[in-house]
């Protein structure tokens, strides 16, 4: 299983549109990945319902895991877009 921590960049945090943003991507990868607080137990990444409960906030380090072929690469992709602030494009 592949992981990475990233902090949230987004103004707002990962809400409204980031969300959807990052839910979609997710969605693509067709791989289980999911996100969580370290140490909190994880969201499917593909459920944007999911991803808004987590409220998380901008600054606030996150865990992505993914498990199937690619995940390293799907991994990679998403930490890149949270670490943009999406609000702002």
């Amino acid at each position: 299983m592949a992981q990475r921590t990233v902090s949230i960049a987004s103004s707002v945090g990962l809400h409204a549109r980031p969300a959807a943003i990052f839910v979609e991507q997710a969605s693509q990868s067709g791989l289980d990945v999911e996100i969580g607080r370290p140490g909190e137990d994880a969201v499917d990444a593909t459920s944007i319902l999911g991803v808004m409960a987590l409220g998380a906030k901008h600054g606030e380090e996150v865990v992505l895991t993914a498990e199937g072929e690619g995940a390293e690469e799907v991994l990679d992709g998403l930490v890149e877009l949270l670490s943009r602030d999406l609000d702002a494009e």
